[in-house]
């Protein structure tokens, strides 16, 4: 081979290796996870590989649902995870601007109401929630326990610490979020969930209130 061209083709590997490197190359999508968020419940079930497999306690806007920007409303229908925001940061680490501030709060850190532990901003994919991701509404941690289980957010969805971190683990990019008005039982994952483990809701209450 001469030697321009092997130059040449020196220069395209280097090249690719580079933008590799640099992650210009996309992200694979997660299409092995979904997760459920029912607004009656307020509760999440995590679906892998068409099988429900994790519930969570979670909390929705006071608001009530809708997608109208400066509404902070909760918005209803798919959405997906667009960005994850936070690994390897302590449980407890609060953000400000998707950023770590270098704060760590306990929970039911008395008059504090940050965003902590971890970030997963959504993206719209329907007509009726497209302001998602300018609005920023998140997945992400709150210091406020007690309150997890009753809708009480500014339109993002909230979670305990370590249960956000759990779920920060196991989804990746692009994994769907499908909020609902109706409870989980109404759903064919809920109906799958319900009949292999009953009703484990009563146990997280009572784990969460003590």
């Amino acid at each position: 081979m001469p030697f321009k061209s092997l130059v040449t083709m020196a220069f395209c590997i280097a090249s690719a290796v580079l933008f590799s490197s640099c992650g210009s190359i996309p992200l694979a999508k997660d299409d092995r996870n979904r997760m459920v968020v029912s607004v009656k419940d307020q509760r999440m079930l995590l679906v892998t590989d068409g099988e429900p497999v994790k519930t969570y306690r979670i909390s929705t806007s006071k608001f009530g649902l809708g997608d109208q920007p400066g509404s902070y409303r909760t918005p209803l229908g798919r959405m997906e995870v667009a960005r994850k925001i936070g690994g390897g940061q302590p449980q407890g680490a609060v953000f400000r601007s998707r950023r770590p501030t270098g704060e760590v709060l306990p929970p039911n850190a008395p008059g504090r109401d940050p965003i902590v532990s971890r970030i997963l901003w959504l993206r719209g994919t329907e007509p009726w929630n497209r302001n998602a991701f300018p609005r920023y509404i998140y997945i992400h941690g709150t210091p406020e326990r007690r309150n997890l289980g009753k809708p009480v957010s500014f339109g993002c969805i909230r979670m305990c610490c370590e249960e956000v971190i759990d779920l920060y683990n196991r989804v990746g990019h692009g994994a769907e979020v499908y909020v609902t008005r109706a409870g989980l039982r109404e759903t064919d994952a809920g109906q799958a969930w319900f009949a292999a483990n009953g009703n484990p809701f009563r146990r997280i209450a009572r784990r969460f209130n003590t």
